[in-house]
């Protein structure tokens, strides 16, 4: 079975990430009400946050810290298939989750796989060249018994979701801005449509203005 999948981002009016600085209070006080079992990273974004020489870790003597048994804390799950991330254990010190579960596909080196281990870090392998998302989705439903997910992403993680028809809500809080731009750095980024067959229709369930002139939006995704 599927969970049921919130994509949740902050954005400008004309739906880009950068050069804004969201209210980080209003964008999680919001998402805290979503009940999410799951938080869905990117791998581009996990790896931004930390730098590399925030990275070392001695892997002799290392033993693997004992599960957060704090059911009220989400999973965190990153798709991760040509195994780019090394902050697995900086995660793990985090606070806001549980613990860490990787996603993978059957290209990803397999001295990767075996650094999880060594981690101690659960993976689940779903997909050839590149992780199968909605396969690795209702993995993580039967594996962990996970029913809600809230995709925290960038434009591209969000792109796949969004296509392959996993997302059942979208929750934009608009910042009162326009970036602009000949770069494509939106929150929605995949491959050019062939006609408007493509095209994703939302119905409004929710509008509030909130402080700062930050507008919340909450959309059902009609299937």
């Amino acid at each position: 079975m599927l969970p049921h999948v919130i994509l949740h981002n902050a954005v400008s009016v004309d739906g880009r990430f950068d050069w804004i600085t969201p209210d980080l209070a209003l964008f999680y006080g919001i998402a805290a009400s979503f009940g999410e079992e799951a938080t869905l990273a990117g791998s581009n974004t996990i790896v931004a946050g930390y730098p590399e020489e925030d990275l070392e870790l001695d892997l002799e003597g290392y033993e693997p810290p004992q599960r957060n048994r704090d059911g009220s804390l989400p999973l965190l799950v990153v798709p991760d298939s040509r195994g780019r991330v090394k902050a697995w254990h900086l995660l793990r010190e985090e606070q806001y989750w549980r613990d860490a579960v990787a996603l993978v596909s059957t290209a990803t080196p397999r001295e990767y796989m075996e650094y999880l281990d060594r981690l101690g870090i659960d993976y689940i392998v779903a997909g050839d060249d590149h992780v199968d998302m909605r396969a690795a989705l209702e993995e993580l439903n039967s594996r962990y018994g996970i029913t809600v997910v809230r995709a925290d992403c960038g434009g591209t993680l969000n792109g796949v979701l969004l296509r392959e028809g996993l997302v059942d809500k979208v929750s934009l809080l608009l910042s009162p801005c326009l970036v602009g731009g000949k770069e494509l750095r939106s929150m929605f980024i995949a491959p050019e449509l062939a006609s408007a067959h493509g095209v994703i229709a939302l119905r409004l369930e929710r509008m509030e203005k909130l402080e700062g002139d930050v507008v919340w939006l909450l959309y059902e995704v009609i299937k």
